[in-house]
């Protein structure tokens, strides 16, 4: 895992079964993009499952990949997890998994990231185009899991998702990041997921707020533009 040396995160996290468990302590609300138990919930776990790189023509093959939400509850059962579950999956080897802090006047939030961009596209691109290699899922993924002490309204939890994408793809055209098509300009993967965790009673202020004009928008756009910048794969700068 890569992290900085000696920081002291609020939030638990651990790896175990090829999957990243990040455990709330208790149920927080949540706003995700995930497969498994997306949109607006209550959850106490988030998990990050790794997969094959093509589980199409895995050996593990089947049944199973037809429905990601069911198959990350039998992972979530598998880990003796009885709580709810956030679910999403990557190709990335866990052991590049980063995880960061931003703190600043009393509010943090922490990430956790895996980034793979072979699966990069540019928004806008005729999806009808692409061919099955290259619409594969979860090769190239770019999952963001946010945590915040912050008790964000649920219009506050929207834009904290706004402001960690455009992080994401301002790193991207930052570094030339093209589409797998060959397009310039990818502003992230077909199969991004962003997770955002808020705060619970008497863990932080409550925002209405968080877009870039407020303290929580800048930590969260901070937090993202490094945790991605670190977790692009080295070859890139080659």
């Amino acid at each position: 895992m890569t992290h900085r040396a000696g920081i002291a995160f609020r939030t638990k996290f651990y790896v175990a079964r090829r999957t990243l468990v990040v455990d709330l302590g208790r149920p927080r609300r949540i706003l995700s993009s995930a497969p498994k138990r997306g949109g607006v919930v209550r959850a106490r776990y988030v998990l990050n499952h790794q997969v094959p790189a093509n589980p199409v023509t895995a050996p593990q093959a089947g049944r199973q990949w037809e429905n990601p939400a069911r198959y990350l509850g039998q992972v979530a059962a598998q880990l003796g997890i009885d709580g709810a579950s956030v679910g999403l999956m990557t190709a990335v080897d866990l052991r590049q998994l980063v995880s960061m802090r931003e703190e600043e006047d009393g509010v943090w939030v922490e990430g956790f990231m895996t980034v793979g961009v072979s699966n990069a596209v540019r928004a806008g691109e005729p999806f009808r185009t692409r061919s099955p290699r290259q619409a594969r899922p979860a090769v190239g993924t770019i999952n963001l899991i946010l945590v915040t002490n912050v008790r964000l309204a649920t219009s506050a939890l929207v834009t904290a998702v706004q402001v960690a994408t455009e992080s994401k793809t301002a790193v991207l055209l930052s570094q030339g990041i093209p589409s797998s098509t060959g397009l310039p300009g990818a502003t992230g993967t077909g199969t991004d997921a962003v997770v955002v965790a808020c705060g619970a009673p008497g863990d932080g202020p409550t925002v209405r707020y968080s877009g870039t004009h407020t303290l929580i928008g800048e930590l969260i756009g901070r937090l993202v533009e490094r945790g991605v910048r670190q977790g692009l794969p080295r070859t890139l700068y080659q």
